[in-house]
């Protein structure tokens, strides 16, 4: 399979943070995070804070589309939590996810931010040998 045919989705979703909330926030964070970990369909999760700007930002990869529909059915009590102490700025979806996938992202979000859908041109991923490096 060429890199061009990859199923393969890259979430980044940049949260600004609830003033007050940076700790309901981290903590809310891991205990998701903790759970796709044991349970989740995700190849990757990664979150950073931005505490200067009270901004966090999720990195969420993806075999398919059938693998964020996973999630969402899994995690929803988790995303819940979380979102009581952010609001989502901005979402990006790298990769083309099938039309239920972008409609599912579209509902979710409304018009609350931005959203935006790239396309892939080319990549590759080595998780194994850079995980023992």
């Amino acid at each position: 399979m060429t890199t061009r045919e990859s199923t393969i989705l890259l979430f980044r979703n940049t949260m600004r943070i609830t003033d007050g909330h940076l700790e309901g926030f981290r903590d809310a964070i891991a205990s998701a995070v903790a759970f796709a970990e044991r349970h989740g369909p995700q190849l990757m999760v990664e979150t950073f804070v931005d505490e200067e700007r009270m901004l966090a930002h999720s990195f969420q990869l993806y075999r398919d589309s059938d693998a964020v529909r996973v999630h969402w059915k899994l995690a929803d009590p988790y995303i819940q939590d979380v979102m009581k102490h952010c609001r989502v700025e901005r979402f990006e979806v790298f990769g083309e996810p099938d039309a239920d996938v972008a409609a599912g992202v579209r509902a979710a979000l409304g018009e609350q931010c931005e959203l935006t859908f790239h396309s892939r041109i080319a990549g590759f991923v080595r998780f194994d040998s850079a995980l023992q490096a």
